[in-house]
């Protein structure tokens, strides 16, 4: 970001602008007002109020549990603290099964929690809910891969995308996406040389976690950046909180490493 875009707000235009400048945009998940203001000082760009929240925050073991009031109650901290970064919220499971239904839900997460952006995940079988919001001046935040919401049906967190088949359907779903009018993509848990194909194959910004160095950006759930997480570490994380002074130190060390290509590393992707 250029020294006369800095204080700016981020919006969806100059995220645009990043990608085809060949800068990548640094990414983190909020719940609060206090990791919100820690983020921006930091140089986050986009800040996620993920429904990630049911776990790391209210202990459950998937992100199912989670509703739209909750959503709505996190949204709405981060947004009071929120000055410059660019506000995406999830719309959380079965919330948005038509249309009809995502509109209501977008509409409480943007007008009574502060978002600019709403995220939904699924392919295919989201496109009229993704062309509906898009008409209506929703900013939507698509989600290919790993799809929390649906862990059940996936059998756990698993990898995705990984033989051919896979690989060109998430691919058609990713074009697909963006024709109906998605704003963003996100990828997670994909091999590397697709999320690649991925980023390079759309015009709109394509961010990574656990998807290789190559999309145009990275997002990581806070708490796993701060080496904050219950057993075992997640493979495509990193603790940036060792080595550094403070908590504001380790966000800025994660923002300069996701500037520089540095992270992620071979260690924290897929094949």
């Amino acid at each position: 970001m250029t020294g006369s875009d800095a204080d700016k707000p981020v919006t969806v235009a100059r995220l645009r602008r990043m990608k085809e400048a060949g800068e990548r945009i640094a990414a983190l998940t909020a719940y609060d007002a206090s990791f919100c203001a820690l983020l921006e000082e930091g140089g986050v760009e986009v800040i996620l109020v993920g429904d990630s929240l049911g776990m790391v925050v209210q202990g459950h073991d998937t992100t199912v549990p989670v509703t739209v009031e909750q959503m709505v109650y996190h949204t709405a901290c981060v947004a009071r603290a929120r000055r410059r970064a660019l506000l995406v919220a999830d719309l959380p499971f079965l919330s948005y099964t038509t249309p009809e239904q995502a509109l209501a839900s977008s509409a409480r997460l943007m007008q009574e929690g502060g978002a600019q952006m709403v995220k939904l995940e699924g392919g295919a079988t989201q496109l009229a809910t993704v062309e509906a919001l898009a008409a209506r001046g929703v900013p939507v935040c698509a989600h290919l891969g790993l799809q929390p919401q649906s862990v059940h049906k996936l059998g756990g967190f698993r990898v995705q995308g990984r033989d051919a088949e896979a690989a060109r359907r998430m691919l058609a779903d990713a074009r697909a996406l963006e024709a109906a009018g998605a704003d963003l993509l996100i990828l997670e848990c994909v091999p590397r040389a697709l999320a690649a194909d991925i980023a390079a194959a759309l015009a709109i910004p394509v961010i990574g976690i656990g998807a290789g160095p190559r999309c145009d950006g990275q997002i990581l759930v806070s708490y796993d950046m701060l080496g904050i997480y219950r057993g075992r570490r997640p493979r495509f994380s990193r603790n940036f909180a060792e080595g550094s002074a403070d908590l504001l130190a380790a966000v800025r060390a994660y923002v300069a490493a996701v500037k520089d290509g540095s992270f992620p590393g071979p260690e924290h992707g897929f094949d």
